[in-house]
């Protein structure tokens, strides 16, 4: 169990890197393009904390 928790975990976090990535080398985003990216960001920033918590127990 703990090896699929730690390949989402990975997953996750690439994606999160990449939303970051996204964002800070557009400089022509409009603020709804900005705005959905946090959003998205969020939602993994969510999922990534739940299961480093269920990894750590």
């Amino acid at each position: 169990m703990n090896n699929k928790i730690e390949k989402a975990i990975v997953y996750y976090t690439v994606k999160s890197k990449e939303i970051i990535e996204y964002v800070n080398s557009n400089n022509e985003l409009t603020a709804e393009q900005i705005i959905q990216s946090a959003e998205e960001l969020a939602i993994l920033e969510y999922k990534l904390t739940a299961l480093e918590v269920a990894n750590a127990s």
